[in-house]
């Protein structure tokens, strides 16, 4: 069965038994989290969210952490003008425990 989930605005394809980065989640290591479910598709064919009412998506926290860091460096021609800063965006390592339709 595969599933398409959503959380922090993104959509994820995923089974039972991946795992998967998405935006921090404010959730501790070993809680259990449930997603909504947006479609599953099965032996049965697909079904879309209209359709999915007890729909459920459940997966546990396997970690909290940051991405590699990227270089944001802003800069203006002739204007002796430069800016250069970091990011580490934030994220939460998930592995899905079951999908249930």
């Amino acid at each position: 069965m595969i599933a398409v989930v959503a959380t922090g605005g993104k959509q994820y394809t995923v089974k039972e038994g991946d795992t998967i980065k998405v935006e921090k989640l404010d959730k501790q290591v070993g809680e259990k989290v449930n997603l909504d479910v947006m479609m599953i598709s099965d032996e049965n064919g697909v079904r879309t969210s209209s359709n999915l009412k007890a729909a459920k998506c459940e997966a546990q926290v396997l970690s909290q952490g940051k991405a590699d860091k990227i270089v944001v460096f802003k800069y203006k021609a002739k204007k002796n003008e430069r800016k250069k800063q970091g990011h580490r965006q934030p994220f939460t390592e998930l592995k899905i425990l079951s999908i249930k339709g």
